[in-house]
Parts: C-alpha cells; sequence; structure tokens
C-alpha cells in the first residue's frame, strides 16, 4: 500500500493544495484547515456543506504565501476569487472582498470564537431518505433552523472537534483508498467519483478490493518512515460531496451511490449512528513526514 495523493485544504470548505510532501503534528497536516470564514450576523463557521448559503466558497483556493513552520502561526494564504484575481489573507481589505463575492458579510479567521458553530444540511435526494445519510436521532436532536426550502440544518459545535489552530469538523485526518473509489465507479459507472469530492488529506492505493476502511476503525498503520496514525471511525458523506467543484459537475449520484451500498453503524458518543460512509477518520499518534510513493506499515 503507498500513498497516491496529499492534500491540504488551508481555508475551510475553499479548494486546497494538491502536495508532494506533508508535515503532520498532533493535529493533522501542518496548515490544514487553519482558517476559515465567519459568518458575522450567524456566528457561525461558513461551510460548503449548506449550499444555499456557501456553495461559491467552493469557487475560491488557497493556498499558503509560505509553508507552515511547525510551533508557529499560520502564514497568510493567497486566495484565488472566482473570476481568477488573487488577495492575500493579510490584505485589510480581505474581510469586505469575501463579503461582497459571497453575498454577506464574513470575517476570515484563525481562532474560533467561544461557541462558535459549524453547520450541515440534510439534503433532500430523490430516493434516499434522511434517515439513510445518517441517524434520525441525531438530525432532529441537532437542527436548530429551516432554510427557507424547509430543508433540515444541523449545528455542531467547532470547539467540540476541532483544537485550537485548526477548523475540521471531526477529525484531525481524513484517509480515502482508491478501491472505495473503484468500488463506487462500478456501482454507478455515470458518475464521476473524483478523490476531490471527498476532500481528503490521505488517499492511498494497492488495497484490496472494496470498501477496505470499513475495518480499519480502532488499528493503526505508519506512513513513511515515523508518521503513524489511529484510524476512530468511517467517514459520513454528507452534500458537499455532489456539488460543482474544480471541474467535476454537480452530481446528487455520487451520494445516493454510498447512501444506498456503504452504511456503517459508527460508535461515537456525540454523532453515534448509522451513516452512509465513504473513508475513515484518523487522529496522528506520532508525527513526521509523509512524501506520495511513500509505503505504510
Amino acid at each position: 500500500m503507498t500513498i497516491a495523493a496529499l492534500y491540504r485544504y488551508p481555508v475551510k470548505s475553499m479548494l486546497g493544495e494538491t502536495l508532494t510532501r506533508a508535515v503532520l503534528d498532533e493535529r493533522g497536516v501542518l496548515g490544514d484547515r487553519a482558517y476559515a470564514v465567519l459568518d458575522v450576523e450567524s456566528g457561525v463557521v461558513a461551510s460548503a456543506k449548506v449550499p444555499k448559503r456557501w456553495a461559491k466558497l467552493l469557487e475560491f483556493s488557497a493556498t499558503f504565501a509560505g509553508e507552515p513552520v511547525p510551533g508557529e502561526a499560520a502564514p497568510p494564504v493567497v486566495i484565488t476569487f472566482p473570476d481568477g484575481s488573487t488577495k492575500r489573507s493579510d490584505d485589510p481589505g480581505i474581510d469586505q472582498a469575501l463579503s461582497d463575492v459571497l453575498g454577506r458579510e464574513v470575517k476570515l479567521i484563525t481562532t474560533p470564537p467561544d461557541g462558535v458553530a459549524f453547520e450541515e444540511l440534510w439534503v433532500d435526494i430523490d430516493g434516499v431518505d434522511v434517515s439513510e445519510l445518517g441517524p434520525e436521532n441525531i438530525i432532529q436532536a441537532t437542527t436548530k433552523r429551516q432554510e427557507d426550502t424547509g430543508e433540515a440544518i444541523s449545528h455542531f459545535d467547532v470547539a467540540g472537534f476541532a483544537p485550537p489552530g485548526r477548523f475540521y469538523d471531526l477529525c484531525a485526518m481524513h484517509v480515502i483508498t482508491r478501491s472505495t473509489l473503484d468500488r463506487l465507479r462500478e456501482l454507478s459507472p455515470e458518475s464521476d467519483f473524483d478523490a476531490r469530492r471527498y476532500r481528503p488529506n490521505v488517499v492511498l492505493d494497492g488495497t484490496e478490493p472494496g470498501f477496505v476502511e470499513n475495518d480499519w476503525p480502532g488499528r493503526e498503520m505508519t506512513l513513511g518512515n515515523d508518521v503513524r496514525l489511529a484510524f476512530s471511525f468511517q467517514t459520513m458523506r454528507c452534500v458537499m460531496t455532489t456539488m460543482a467543484q474544480d471541474g467535476l459537475p454537480e452530481d446528487r449520484n455520487v451520494l445516493r451511490t454510498v447512501a444506498k451500498n456503504n452504511r456503517i453503524h459508527i460508535e461515537h458518543p456525540v454523532v453515534g449512528g448509522k451513516w452512509a460512509c465513504a473513508g475513515v477518520y484518523a487522529d496522528v499518534s506520532a508525527g513526521g513526514e509523509i512524501a506520495v510513493g511513500d509505503a505504510h506499515a
């Protein structure tokens, strides 16, 4: 088994960077989700998991102006706007420029305010009941309001999952295998199950066929010489995988296929239940550097 691809996402819900090498610390890939867009009115971290408000975030991309350094604050990022123009995160006009394009007053942040939440839409897809995407009790317990369309949206406490300086939703690392993507293609050859839809940090190749990550929670894996990952639970999939991004078209079938073919019961104190899954979450039990082509042990 080898590392086929590495990704980092400097700004939550924007397109990120394809890496050849990555440094990992206990919080994941160095610099991953170091920035986020904060909706000033609601106090919520903007996420493309609520497409009606934030789908346009996937038309932005972000790269670091300099490589992050362990133990230091994240360096500035260069943000490419939908029209191709660029601004740095330390530009005094960055918040206004983002607000103008997104149509809401926003701020680019690296530290979440106390009590800040992120949101997730429970998408209505033909042929898929909401309960096939996630456990009904979680959906009902976390839903705080409705969009104008009547779709349910859940709120989750950012601090409940991500450590200071990171804005990921549930775990430090997300890993997916080419075998899972290949299996989804076999099930629905009319859809494009590109790894970019799933926003992983690591794509692995050379595994057994099928949804191999289903059996990984509770296990550990060494990548390269030093990095060690402890797999925690399978990755629950959401509407974000269906959205148009980076040359990929909108396609509700990519989520429908997961929901119909790979629902997994997850043991978790907050989000436990049966979910539509593809990939696996992990924590970093030993940091270090990894590179595309590195093998696992």
